[in-house]
């Protein structure tokens, strides 16, 4: 328990709570006064003694819990088999063995009311990233993204249609309304058992912080957790980082023309002299790539995708040509829109004309677009670009065509803000797109993307 005060404090502090030693002193003393079995005036003394000023009690309010919680949240309505008639646990017996494996196991799971182990808490909070983050503001989002990892949209699908076939097979809709009663429960109680692990991990990791040391900055922020002066801020931050990169890239350039002796080039150029190797000439190792560029600006990938052009259009000198192209439903040629002078004119420009909508993501038959109108921008010596999360919202992938694409260029490489955890759940088609890939790179946030910027014009 001491411990655990202890981290509370620190992580307090880590968030601005100035708390003197004297103050964490009183704070063991009224603990040691007022006991722990009492939650309710537990939380009261510490609260007492560690805050001062007023502005500090909700941080107060969001942490406490987080670190002396009523438990593992109420999962779990009963054992549902427990309930059954032989009859019924047959049919749903049955009924479950539609199912894959994986899909099996989760609805079982939440059959029986059966929690999340913490091993497996663990595995999810290596998937997600949850180890490396400390602010609370990422809770919600994090349990969403392990939520997602659990397939939790699939789940909901296959328990609408586990009830629909029971109905099928005769079970009465007293015992239906019983179940599905009973698996909300157990859903929801799943749920908040997410919801207060990464509350626990995200606080245990802001007590490690010291205090005054600043949070993580926006370079490192995930794109979907910015709010819009967030995104302007890292607009006015991408044109420092691209004029920084095209400095980086231009001088690799540069010096990687003195590199391995040109035999052929030099005697050439020394005829003039007769022979006498007086002009040294030496191949050049490195060439300005040429890049098409597929961009989906849907509105899940839109931020990312904006950021993206702009680095490119940025870093034009260190690019021998580049055609760029954005999709959602439909492809369109962008790379006119490239010429203007002001470049965040010219991305405001292609949004504008293809604003985000209700209307669904369909990269398939964007592929289709290209090879039917485009296909010739492509050669030996082109870099296909893809920056997308491979969400085709069940359309078809149209793998033969990206298959065509992928064979024409020298290589592939593919930025998505997804880890590969999340690309077997909903419409995610990037586990077969994948394959047909040279270079999966992950970009959560700027600092990601500049990286895989500065890897695309280096090799």
């Amino acid at each position: 328990m001491e411990s655990r005060i202890l981290q509370l404090i620190s992580a307090l502090r880590a968030s601005g709570v100035r708390i003197s030693l004297a103050e964490s002193v009183e704070s063991f003393s009224a603990v040691d006064l007022m006991g722990i079995q009492d939650r309710e005036q537990f939380r009261l003394s510490l609260r007492a003694t560690l805050i001062k000023d007023a502005r500090d009690m909700p941080t107060f309010e969001k942490l406490f819990p987080l670190f002396f919680g009523s438990g593992q949240p109420p999962m779990m309505g009963g054992n549902l088999a427990d309930q059954l008639t032989p009859e019924e646990a047959e049919m749903l017996a049955q009924a479950l063995r539609e199912y894959t494996e994986s899909l099996h196991n989760r609805t079982q799971r939440l059959m029986d009311g059966q929690p999340l182990s913490r091993e497996e808490l663990e595995q999810l909070a290596q998937m997600v990233g949850l180890n490396q983050l400390d602010d609370i503001r990422y809770q919600n989002w994090l349990s969403q993204r392990m939520e997602r990892a659990l397939a939790f949209p699939e789940v909901r699908e296959a328990l609408r249609d586990l009830m629909q076939q029971m109905a099928e097979m005769g079970m009465t809709p007293e015992r239906l309304e019983q179940m599905r009663d009973l698996i909300h429960q157990n859903m929801a109680g799943m749920q908040g058992q997410l919801n207060q692990f990464a509350g626990e991990r995200l606080a245990e990791n802001l007590s490690q912080r010291s205090p005054g040391e600043p949070a993580d900055n926006l370079l490192n922020r995930p794109f979907e957790l910015l709010s819009d002066a967030d995104k302007k801020a890292i607009q006015r931050e991408v044109q420092r980082l691209a004029a920084a990169l095209r400095t980086r890239i231009a001088l690799r350039q540069k010096h990687a023309k003195t590199g391995q002796l040109d035999a052929k080039a030099t005697i050439r150029a020394n005829l003039k002299h007769g022979g006498v190797p007086l002009e040294i000439r030496h191949r050049n190792r490195m060439r300005k790539p040429r890049i098409v560029v597929l961009c989906d600006i849907s509105t899940s990938m839109r931020f990312c995708s904006e950021l993206m052009l702009t680095f490119l259009y940025t870093l034009q000198g260190q690019v021998s040509k580049t055609h760029a192209f954005a999709f959602i439903d439909h492809l369109e040629y962008i790379s006119a829109d490239f010429s203007a002078t002001d470049g965040n004119q010219a991305i405001r420009g292609v949004l504008r004309r293809m604003p985000a909508g209700s209307y669904n993501t369909n990269l398939g038959y964007s592929l289709k677009n290209y090879t039917d109108d485009y296909f010739d921008t492509l050669n030996a010596q082109t870099t296909l670009l893809v920056v997308g999360d491979g969400r085709n919202n069940y359309n078809d992938p149209r793998l033969d065509l990206f298959q065509k694409m992928t064979r024409r260029a020298a290589r592939t490489v593919w930025l998505t803000p997804e880890p590969p955890s999340l690309w077997s759940t909903g419409d995610s088609d990037m586990p077969a797109y994948a394959p047909l890939c040279a270079n999966i790179l992950q970009v959560r946030t700027l600092a990601d993307l500049a990286s895989a910027v500065d890897k695309l014009l280096s090799t």
